[in-house]
């Protein structure tokens, strides 16, 4: 079945206009009839989705084009970046109602609203686009294909060293063989990265990117890594630090000594995850974000395992995670939590074991 433009613009509900604009930046192309006319099937509104889809995210058309050239229509990539959007989109405007339904039913039984609680009304409840947003438009950057530009390998100097994430335990290492440079995160093997530019590189093993942060003295600071939707910040430190810190990693991987309060932080992780709560205070930045993200998933499949009846600590990882089993009624799982020094959780995994 093939539409007009007309016929596509009013089931579509845009403008025959606005497909033509779309037209003119290449990103439709729709089949001529034998007078001229243009027609549209399902692989030009297929496309057309994917244009609506990175509109309605914010970017501009030139982005949209740049984004799109060469690449075949990933309906199924359009369709889960708008799904975890708007299922992240309904959580948050439950949590908003249950805000204003607790603060109604106070002020129903003739009590008050404190400053804190107006203050967290006004705050809580503004209708704004939600962060998995930009998380959904991150991720479909980053899984665009890359194309390497040769570069002066002798820049490659500036980048090698030790650098410490931010956010996240452990840190990144960027070391050069001949012409090739390579990245290994701790506890994970090393692998090659390959230049877009000058100052950013990509891994051809998994979607993600490494952008480097240059001195003035032409030395880089620092370096951002951009995988699955998030962007981890990494800081260079000197080759003492860096030593200290791995010292710090093994010694407690040696004693297998677990983090302080890692067990407690699980259970608790566990009693709220159960429920679809994500109490983002307690988890840094990056992992609330995906852990918001997938909560309604993660509430269904842990109620599906019935009532927990036991932790018990197992050892640490190699990459310093602490590794827990959590018995449930039904089955057993796998734990890994990483805590950041402020007692926050910054990294945090689990699997049903066989």
């Amino acid at each position: 079945m093939l539409l007009t433009a007309a016929e596509c613009a009013e089931r579509i509900g845009v403008t025959v206009r606005g497909l033509r604009t779309y037209e003119q930046r290449g990103l439709l192309t729709p089949t001529r009839s034998a007078k001229g006319w243009r027609l549209y099937g399902e692989k030009e509104i297929a496309r057309l989705h994917e244009v609506l889809a990175l509109k309605r995210f914010g970017l501009s058309l030139s982005r949209i084009a740049a984004l799109l050239e060469g690449r075949a229509i990933d309906l199924d990539r359009t369709l889960g970046m708008q799904q975890s959007a708007l299922t992240e989109q309904r959580q948050r405007i439950g949590e908003k109602l249950a805000l204003v339904g607790a603060a109604r039913t106070k002020l129903s039984t003739g009590g008050t609203l404190s400053l804190d609680e107006l203050i967290t009304l006004a705050k809580e409840t503004t209708m704004t686009q939600t962060s998995l947003d930009l998380i959904a438009q991150r991720r479909y950057e980053q899984a665009r294909p890359r194309k390497m530009t040769p570069i002066d390998p002798e820049l490659y100097d500036r980048y090698v060293g030790a650098y410490q994430f931010d956010a996240i335990r452990g840190g990144i290492t960027i070391t050069r063989n001949d012409d090739r440079l390579f990245s290994q995160v701790t506890g994970q093997a090393a692998y090659e990265i390959f230049p877009e530019s000058e100052t950013e590189f990509f891994l051809k093993v998994v979607p993600a990117q490494l952008v480097f942060s240059v001195d003035r003295d032409q030395t880089a600071n620092a370096l951002t890594i951009h995988q699955n939707g998030v962007e981890l910040v990494a800081r260079r430190i000197d080759e003492t630090e860096a030593r200290r810190a791995e010292e710090e990693l093994a010694r407690r991987i040696r004693e297998n000594r677990p983090q302080p309060d890692s067990e407690e932080a699980i259970r608790r992780t566990i009693d709220e995850a159960r429920c679809g709560e994500v109490e983002s205070t307690r988890m840094t930045e990056p992992l609330a974000t995906l852990a918001r993200e997938r909560a309604e998933a993660i509430a269904e499949e842990l109620s599906a395992k019935g009532e927990l009846k036991d932790i018990r600590f197992v050892g640490v990882g190699v990459d310093g995670w602490d590794v827990y089993r959590a018995q449930f009624e039904k089955s057993e799982t796998e734990w890994r939590i990483d805590l950041a020094p402020d007692g926050r959780v910054r990294g945090l995994f689990f699997r049903t074991l066989p």
